[in-house]
């Protein structure tokens, strides 16, 4: 009797939230969460995590770095709902209160293999020059209540941001499974199922 195939794939992620660039900021620290479709679960290690706090380092990049560990396995019956790392940077402000810096969101490379993300981080602002003064004076900044919003499209159109800042991302991506359901993951899998293209022609 023949054996059943798979009736899932896996997908294994690791790496690190490498470092960022917030030029106006220092002493910031950093957290993550994973975002996925409903045919997703996690099936091995964290889905979010926070960082230390690093302050800028002292050569002219101003780089502050983390090199704080990601490590997940997820599984999944398709690829609809590809998981997304949502990141959320906080520093001090000029009162010593917590606000956040940044959000960001990325999804996690499709083919396997080594991945550099630099994500471009944004801050919600005030709606109006009363509210932002209000809120700095209140050191209350504006947030997002769940940082998970940052990864979904619904509201977002009515909400107005500001660029601030850059966090890069390094990926370690494996995926077990896939081509035996039928998904093509990218130039690591083709290269070993073609032969010759019939460009080249056959020797005569």
């Amino acid at each position: 009797m023949a054996a059943a195939g798979p009736s899932v794939f896996l997908l294994m992620v690791n790496g690190q939230v490498e470092s960022a660039q917030f030029p106006e900021y220092d002493d910031l620290y950093c957290k993550y969460c994973f975002v996925y479709g409903q045919d997703w679960a996690p099936t091995a290690g964290l889905e979010e995590g926070i960082s230390q706090i690093t302050s800028k380092s002292q050569d002219v990049r101003q780089a502050l770095v983390w090199n704080f560990p990601i490590d997940v396995t997820f599984k999944s019956t398709n690829p609809y709902g590809w998981p997304q790392i949502v990141l959320s940077v906080y520093g001090p402000d000029v009162f010593g209160n917590d606000v956040v810096r940044g959000y960001g969101a990325v999804h996690v490379p499709f083919s396997p293999g080594r991945h550099k993300r630099t994500i471009p981080m944004f801050v919600p602002e005030s709606a109006s020059t009363l509210q932002k003064f209000t809120s700095w004076f209140m050191g209350r900044r504006p947030e997002y209540t769940d940082p998970k919003v940052v990864a979904q499209g619904e509201g977002r159109e009515v909400t107005r941001v500001r660029s601030q800042g850059f966090v890069t991302l390094l990926f370690n991506v494996v995926t077990k499974d896939m081509r035996k359901l039928g998904y093509d993951t990218g130039p690591l899998d083709t290269q070993v199922a073609l032969g010759p293209s019939p460009s080249q022609g056959l020797p005569g």
